[in-house]
């Protein structure tokens, strides 16, 4: 299960890799128990875990000359699991209760799509890099988060010639994450504030995310045909994306498998009711928090830090002036459009939170600002639906099209 290489490497299979990622991701939980501060801050169980397994691979190789290296095949499908409960729980009736804040943050996060991409162009130009590693500390890593670096690094690498692609898109995604739960929170405070703004008593039902336990029991049916249901969208997706590629059509397959599961998740139920098909089943969210745990945490143990050194200094310009970029956007754009209301300060909280960050930052951004000052109901159908579903269909078009005009 370990195989050790001529140059001194220490090489771990897939079947000890995974393992390795849950019991990181295990000590990841234990620590944000006992640590205050990581929840208070909204750190993720597997960045927390992993992030403290990668510092300790590199004080291996600092002091011995050890370089750990992960066969991360299976991580990979974890990723395409995860996409894929996605649109299994992406119902297109909900459309219609978003109404227009649900276009709004839709247009408005894609044209910030574009203002993303270019303000880590335009740095990366500036220090000398290669134009396309701005990506990488553009929609790429911040917007699309983890799953979408670690997708778009080998292209980016590969046709591209950008180093440390994959380590420098995990860095940054990971980077965003903690700054997307430092500044949502403040920024709905700002705006509640300035314009004297208040929300309803109740609370609105968040529903099952990631970190939250689901709420009825799994049954052994309900379980088998979650798997079912996300294996076949898989078969699709793989078909798809191969019919794709003969024709040069190069896209992740995660993006092809997404698209397959919502297909299917709006066309089984009304054509075959019988099938009982288990979109939005505490059994899918299990799956979808287990993917994304152990994925997040073999990402993120398995990172070179000591190789990053050098981008240290133009990584932290970058997020600063990435993160200036989104608070500016929030206060200037997007809150005036929503009307200056309730609902628009926690969507701006919600924003930042996925814009930086990932759809489970943006949650728990509106989760605090809410328990304090008053549910949102439209805010927390509008922002999972873009962040986690409609945004990561859109950057993709949007990274392929930078990607064209920068080849």
């Amino acid at each position: 299960m370990i195989e050790l290489l001529t140059d001194g490497s220490w090489h771990v299979r897939p079947f000890l890799a995974v393992t390795a990622g849950i019991l990181v991701l295990f000590i990841g939980k234990w620590l944000n128990q006992r640590l205050a501060p990581l929840r208070e801050y909204n750190i993720p169980e597997p960045v927390t875990g992993g992030l403290l397994f990668s510092v300790g691979f590199a004080l291996l190789y600092l002091a011995a000359g050890i370089k750990v290296v992960f066969e991360l095949t299976a991580r990979d499908v974890l990723l395409v699991y995860f996409f894929i409960t996605i649109g299994l729980n992406a119902q297109f009736s909900d459309l219609k209760k978003g109404g227009r804040p649900l276009a709004i943050l839709l247009a408005a996060t894609t044209a910030y799509l574009v203002l993303q991409n270019l303000v880590g162009i335009g740095v990366a130009a500036g220090l000398g890099y290669k134009a396309a590693a701005g990506l990488l500390v553009g929609s790429i890593s911040l917007l699309g988060g983890h799953g979408t670096a670690i997708a778009w690094a080998p292209v980016l690498s590969e046709q591209f010639g950008v180093n440390r692609a994959l380590e420098v898109g995990v860095l940054a995604a990971t980077a965003g994450l903690v700054l997307a739960s430092l500044a949502g929170g403040p920024l709905a405070r700002f705006l509640i504030r300035r314009h004297g703004l208040k929300g309803v008593e109740e609370q609105p039902e968040v529903g099952v995310h990631y970190g939250e336990k689901p709420r009825t029991t799994i049954d052994y049916d309900g379980f088998l045909r979650a798997i079912l249901a996300i294996h076949i969208s898989g078969i699709l997706g793989i078909l798809a994306n191969q019919a794709l590629d003969s024709v040069g059509i190069k896209m992740p397959l995660f993006v092809t498998c997404l698209l397959a599961a919502i297909v299917l998740t709006n066309l089984v139920p009304r054509a075959a009711p019988a099938l009982a098909w288990p979109s939005g089943t505490p059994a899918l969210s299990l799956i979808a928090e287990v993917s994304l745990g152990v994925f997040l945490a073999m990402s993120l143990m398995s990172m070179q830090l000591w190789a990053l050194a050098a981008l240290a200094g133009p990584l932290v310009l970058v997020l600063v002036l990435q993160l200036a970029a989104a608070l500016l956007f929030a206060v200037l754009i997007l809150f005036p459009l929503l009307r200056r209301s309730y609902d628009a300060a926690v969507i701006s909280s919600g924003f930042v939170g996925f814009s930086l960050g990932a759809t489970p930052t943006a949650m728990a951004n509106m989760t605090a600002v809410t328990q304090r000052h008053g549910a949102s109901h439209v805010a927390f159908i509008v922002v999972p639906l873009v962040g986690a579903f409609f945004i990561d269909l859109i950057n993709a078009v949007v990274v392929r099209l930078f990607l064209a005009v920068l080849s």
